[in-house]
């Protein structure tokens, strides 16, 4: 990948980043390193060509197979908030998607476990991390509501796909003090779920209303 590839040029600039950037603090995103991150990843990368123009929008993008690139204020409060528990070693990723969460999270934690059902999109975004030279993110095409049980227990999970109700593998793959960041909910009605493990007991409190494509079993190859 090239210089001005990975800069980008007019409306993939890092002024068109800038803006993005203070839109993100403008409604609410504090974190110095999850803004720092946002800033220095060129998310037209992670869409096809066609769509680069509207990479440094606020706004979900397609990136095939029915799955969506997430908005970036959402991959900045997801972000935020997992990071608000301290310093994370090992964190699972539920859905890898286009590879641009993991690409921010692979910037602020030591190690990324990413799960994705669509081998596709998965090689992809594997693609795109090595052209970052991000290679702290390990990846497997796999059915996500089963999580990475023999890298866990995991002091953060985040997941970009909505179920109806946090699987319970999941949890049990949460580290003590760890977060897992999750919509959940049937479409039109989901919201994002923070939970929290101390000891046995899973605190969970409610954030934000969000919308996420669903969460679905099986693998695509």
């Amino acid at each position: 990948m090239n210089r001005a590839s990975s800069q980008g040029i007019g409306m993939t600039s890092m002024r068109t980043r800038e803006r993005l950037v203070e839109r993100l603090m403008d409604r609410g995103i504090r974190d110095y390193d999850v803004l720092q991150a946002i800033r220095q990843t060129p998310r037209h990368l992670f869409v096809d060509e066609a769509l680069a123009h509207r990479a440094y929008e606020d706004t979900a993008l397609p990136i095939g197979f029915s799955q969506t690139l997430s908005q970036p204020y959402i991959v900045a409060r997801m972000t935020e908030l997992l990071l608000a528990g301290g310093p994370l070693r090992k964190v699972l990723e539920v859905g890898t998607g286009s590879g641009y969460q993991t690409a921010i999270l692979a910037q602020l934690v030591e190690h990324v476990y990413s799960v994705e059902r669509i081998k596709p999109l998965q090689q992809k975004a594997k693609r795109r991390l090595s052209q970052l030279k991000l290679y702290n993110a390990i990846f497997k095409n796999s059915d996500g509501g089963m999580g990475w049980s023999r890298e866990g227990p995991f002091d953060g999970i985040l997941s970009a796909a909505a179920p109806a109700t946090i699987p319970p593998e999941l949890l049990q793959q949460l580290a003590p003090g760890g977060r897992l960041l999750m919509p959940v909910g049937e479409s039109g009605r989901q919201e994002l779920v923070m939970v929290i493990r101390n000891g046995d007991c899973f605190e969970q409190e409610i954030i934000e209303p969000v919308n996420f494509v669903p969460f679905l079993t099986g693998t695509v190859r």
